[in-house]
């Protein structure tokens, strides 16, 4: 009497397959140290204080919060106006 293997047999089943080579990894390793010294070295060398006129009033803000406050504001109203345009195709 035979049977049906069975899926999860690991004789049918095939070795899943490896995700990246260790090269890969190493240049997103190098790559991600990079970019966060850069980032670190942005934050220290942006730390004196600016003056920021808002609609609703005045503050006093470190400048690396102020541009990353702009950068996430335009990155915001650059997705949502190309969310717009696809649904306007």
């Amino acid at each position: 009497m035979t049977s049906a293997p069975l899926s999860g047999d690991p004789a049918t089943t095939p070795a899943p397959k490896k995700r990246g080579s260790s090269a890969g990894r190493t240049v997103s390793a190098v790559l991600l140290v990079a970019l966060t010294v850069v980032l670190v070295l942005f934050v220290v060398f942006n730390t004196q204080s600016v003056r920021v006129s808002l609609v609703f009033g005045v503050v006093d803000l470190p400048l690396v919060i102020a541009l990353v406050a702009a950068a996430v504001l335009g990155g915001l109203i650059v997705a949502l106006l190309s969310l717009r345009a696809r649904r306007h195709r």
